[in-house]
């Protein structure tokens, strides 16, 4: 029996890429439409569902946060604590961040000076400096009720909605911790799924997932939610057996979810036109089973590919609607059409796999070299240079330094 606690969950990395890639298809849908009707047409349901990938990325990052930092923050208010979690979040999310921001206002500015096609108005009188002064401080979403428009980047919004959910983790890391030393896992499991279930509720009382300020229980829940499932499996002692039924329990909560869509898809519930947001009750049980099953779907997303693609995903995300963009005004400015055929098909692909190239760059070139150097900051290099020693035979010789 084991009981981890420790260490990156390499199947959670792994999923990270599914979630990301699912919002890039969303996003690209009509491109597949044009390049691939019959394609585009099976997969429907699934695709028109690809804004809940956000929904499995808040999950995911209150599930990881936790791991890490209960312990560390959970048992007792520290300032300092919460101030360098703060800083290493920022090392984490900002460095990409901005450079993305400050690309896609750099290509809408191009767009008023080259061609004839520029962006659409709103997005050029967004660019302002107060505009820019709050997505610089990750807080452009917190002054409006709907995440369009609110960043130059499209997907930025979720961004400002983690920072929010950043600030609050102090807190919410303290109420944590008394929970899970006061319930058993089952008890913390079902908290979990009934955190997540306000989304869902406002989507059964609207029949859309997008009302005005619906991304704040999404963040604030799904991120809520996630903390409580890492509570869980952290209290859970674990058997080969065990691992083994939850990876298979996994491919099943897997297999749920995309059966879901598509019966979704074809008996939609009244007048409900986000139907497939319902499958957000699956994606906590999905989390758990992943982070603690062996085998099977967890075994396939604990790949090295599939973790090293999970470590490029936040990259992905934030540089694919930037192509998309590019894209877009390419199309208007040389009129370019796309009509069903392979040489579509290649463009398409080819757009989505030159975002993933740039999501890489980003990833080696700015991600980690800049997360290293925030984290300095905050945690010097306290290594002592090399002091000579004596050796039996009289002579010098260095000493390695240590880390502090």
């Amino acid at each position: 029996m084991s009981r981890v606690r420790t260490g990156e969950i390499r199947a959670l990395s792994g999923l990270r890429i599914v979630a990301a890639l699912w919002v890039v298809l969303f996003h690209f849908r009509p491109l597949l439409a044009e390049a691939a009707p019959g394609f585009n047409s099976a997969l429907a349901p699934i695709l028109n569902a690809g804004a809940q990938g956000v929904d499995l990325f808040f999950i995911l990052s209150g599930f990881v946060l936790t791991w890490n930092y209960l312990d560390r923050m959970g048992e007792s208010w520290s300032t300092r604590s919460t101030l360098r979690f703060l800083w290493l979040r920022l090392a984490r999310v900002w460095p990409v961040y901005l450079v993305t921001m400050h690309l896609a206002a750099a290509f809408a500015i191009f767009t008023l000076y080259v061609g004839g096609h520029p962006l659409p108005p709103p997005v050029i009188e967004s660019l302002n400096a107060m505009s820019w002064l709050k997505q610089v401080l990750l807080t452009q979403l917190w002054f409006q009720p709907y995440f369009d428009g609110s960043s130059w980047n499209g997907p930025a919004w979720s961004i400002s909605a983690e920072w929010l959910a950043y600030l609050l983790f102090g807190g919410l890391v303290l109420i944590i911790f008394r929970i899970a030393s006061a319930t058993r896992a089952r008890g913390l499991i079902w908290l979990a799924i009934a955190a997540a279930l306000a989304p869902t509720l406002l989507l059964l009382a609207h029949g859309v997932f997008y009302t005005p300020w619906s991304w704040l229980p999404r963040i604030v829940m799904q991120f809520t939610a996630g903390a409580l499932a890492c509570a869980a499996v952290r209290k859970l002692v674990l058997t080969d057996r065990t691992q083994k039924a939850a990876g298979v329990a996994s491919l099943l909560m897997g297999a749920a979810i995309v059966g879901g869509l598509y019966l979704l898809d074809a008996n939609r519930p009244g007048d409900m036109l986000d139907a497939g947001g319902l499958v957000d009750v699956l994606f906590v049980p999905l989390v758990i089973t992943l982070a603690i099953g062996a085998g099977t779907l967890p075994a396939l997303l604990s790949t090295p590919v599939m973790v090293y693609l999970g470590h490029i995903s936040f990259g992905l995300y934030m540089v694919h609607e930037i192509v998309h963009t590019a894209w877009n005004w390419a199309v208007l400015q040389f009129g370019i059409q796309l009509a069903p055929s392979w040489w579509a098909k290649f463009v398409v692909l080819g757009l989505i796999l030159f975002a993933g190239v740039a999501a890489a760059l980003l990833y080696h070139v700015v991600e980690e070299p800049a997360r290293r150097w925030m984290r300095r900051m905050v945690e010097p290099n306290r290594a002592r240079p090399a002091q000579p020693t004596e050796t039996a035979a009289g002579r010098l010789k260095p000493v390695a330094a240590r880390a502090g």
